[in-house]
């Protein structure tokens, strides 16, 4: 199992507990389906990475891109670096270890 799975994995796993902790906090049911779901997706497609599919490693750079960029403005916004700066930062640990694995390839 390689780094750019690791990562998707655990980012999924952290965007589903960052959810159920903001519905739990601020009783958000956006950022429950939000996090549940873009986890859900993560964690399908690092299933999908460990099958050796390759499309499953463009999907998780895609759902990362977009939490990364929802993350970033949602920082911009507040100033908090909970959960927004956190995810941000994870986010692009997480897409630089994806992305150098879409460059290498397999």
């Amino acid at each position: 199992m390689n780094l750019s799975i690791i990562a998707t994995l655990v980012y999924g796993i952290l965007a589903m507990i960052g959810g159920i902790i903001g519905y739990i906090q601020a009783n958000s049911q956006v950022s429950l389906v939000s996090g549940v779901i873009s986890g859900l997706l993560l964690l399908v497609a690092g299933y999908f990475q460990i099958q050796g599919e390759s499309w499953a490693l463009i999907v998780a750079v895609l759902v990362t891109v977009i939490l990364v960029i929802f993350f970033a403005l949602r920082f911009a916004k507040t100033r908090k670096f909970m959960p927004g700066g956190l995810m941000v930062i994870l986010g692009m640990l997480a897409l630089a270890l994806m992305v150098h694995q879409l460059i290498i390839g397999r």
